[in-house]
């Protein structure tokens, strides 16, 4: 019988079917933080349970703590007891602790796939829903609630009903400064924010393999926002060889002999898919938010939708809110629409990647005086390497503040917030109505975008800078 891709590593991980289309999962990697992580330990503790499997759990501070330069673990006071419980709970179980300031720190779904924690067929969970990220590189991950956490961390186990499957086919060729957090707010607004909702989304075609490892990460990343909570791209040689080398993946003979495995993890050639979707990557251009949600994406150079132009009146009612929040007119061009703060980061675009490209659309030129903007490194291994490299030296030299990885502005959780009624253009991946800070106004962009938009003081097309 055909199977597709995500079949071949449900079926490899079950360990009882539960019936119902419920199964019982091994899990391969567990990943935690310091927002989600201390309550699950917390339940092991007050039922006198200890961690399952400490080797293959691995922690790190990012939602709450402070991207401020020289922060501790105590910078942000809201956050201070979610650190410090984290790091306790670490030390006793024994799990590995990636602390601040040390190698492998770093948000956890940009650590974990540097550090190739991350492997082709392998089932990941973490207690925050972006961790579909880790599709980018085959795997099987999904994020899972706080009882769910503590159930991992229990059995190495959870409990996961079967989704339904679509695939997104991708052809044609991005074109000159249109990137991956480009294609995906595309998608999201072709297809809708519940267009995912009940699906595992396997993201695939031939202009796929044009695609890197940190480009397919922020695909996968932002298909949480199509409403799925499960997303992958099919392990190929450009997978293979970002992997080579890593700390934890296999190596020698032992990388070879997985390689051959990891070839076989693709749907067969007629294997069945509930949804089939085609998306021509050439349609795709600089995209912006202007709305409530990641769905409200339209093209840099395209106008505001006008409310009256919907004979749907429940559409109306939610266009004319978004705009009232926004302080935005139905109608009016994206472009030229003045901000106030620049935020590059998050775990959807903080990669070296991702730094190199809104580096070199700063070089040489200032933010504008109007405008306060941040880059916030994903992981200690990235912020060594854009200093290394100078990238951190020219942000500084255009007037952007250079911070300390974290998650920072993207979640505002960590005392990194967006004043109200500020307009921020972000490289986060949601721009829910106070996710940035209560009365902040989020325009998601590519770090392209946001670069182009902190030297001009205004949102701009950044094809022509």
């Amino acid at each position: 019988m055909a199977q597709t891709l995500f079949d071949r590593i449900w079926d490899a991980h079950v360990v009882t079917d539960l019936g119902g289309g419920w199964a019982l999962l091994a899990i391969d990697r567990h990943l935690l933080h310091d927002l989600s992580g201390p309550g699950g330990f917390e339940t092991l503790a007050a039922r006198g349970l200890p961690v399952s499997r400490p080797d293959l759990s691995f922690a790190t501070a990012d939602h709450a703590v402070s991207s401020a330069p020289h922060r501790t673990g105590e910078t942000n006071p809201a956050g201070a007891k979610l650190y410090a419980s984290l790091r306790r709970f670490c030390d006793s179980a024994p799990v590995p602790f990636y602390d601040l300031g040390k190698a492998g720190q770093g948000i956890v779904h940009v650590m974990a796939p540097e550090m190739g924690l991350t492997l082709p067929g392998t089932t990941i969970v973490c207690g925050d829903s972006h961790t579909c990220t880790h599709g980018g590189l085959g795997a099987l991950a999904f994020g899972i609630g706080s009882s769910e956490l503590a159930h991992v961390l229990a059995t190495q186990t959870v409990r996961q009903k079967k989704p339904r499957q679509m695939r997104i086919t991708y052809t044609g060729v991005l074109g000159k400064g249109v990137f991956a957090k480009d294609l995906a707010l595309h998608v999201i607004a072709k297809l809708g924010c519940s267009a995912g909702v009940g699906y595992a989304i396997e993201h695939s075609g031939p202009a796929l393999k044009e695609l890197s490892v940190e480009e397919r990460l922020t695909l996968c990343n932002m298909s949480v926002e199509l409403g799925s909570k499960i997303a992958f791209c099919p392990p190929d040689d450009v997978t293979f060889d970002f992997l080579r080398g890593l700390p934890y993946a296999p190596a020698g003979d032992e990388f070879e002999h997985a390689v051959s495995e990891w070839r076989k993890l693709r749907s067969d050639d007629d294997a069945h898919f509930d949804i089939e979707v085609s998306i021509d990557l050439s349609d795709v251009e600089p995209m912006v938010t202007w709305g409530t949600t990641p769905e409200h994406a339209l093209a840099v150079t395209s106008a505001v939708p006008d409310p009256t132009d919907s004979t749907d009146a429940e559409r109306r009612k939610g266009v004319e809110a978004a705009l009232e929040y926004m302080g935005l007119c139905g109608g009016q061009s994206l472009a030229g629409t003045s901000v106030d703060w620049v935020f590059i980061g998050s775990c959807a675009n903080s990669r070296i990647s991702d730094l190199r490209e809104a580096a070199s659309i700063v070089r040489g030129k200032h933010v504008a005086p109007s405008v306060r903007a941040w880059v916030v490194p994903g992981s200690q291994l990235v912020k060594e390497m854009a200093e290394a490299e100078g990238l951190a030296d020219v942000f500084r030299s255009a007037g952007f503040e250079w911070r300390e990885p974290g998650c920072s502005m993207c979640v505002a959780a960590n005392g990194d917030v967006v004043p109200p009624g500020q307009r921020i253009v972000s490289t986060s991946n949601r721009n829910f109505i106070g996710r940035q800070g209560p009365g902040a106004r989020t325009h998601l962009a590519s770090p392209a975008t946001a670069a182009a938009a902190a030297i001009a003081g205004a949102i701009v097309d950044p094809r022509r800078g």
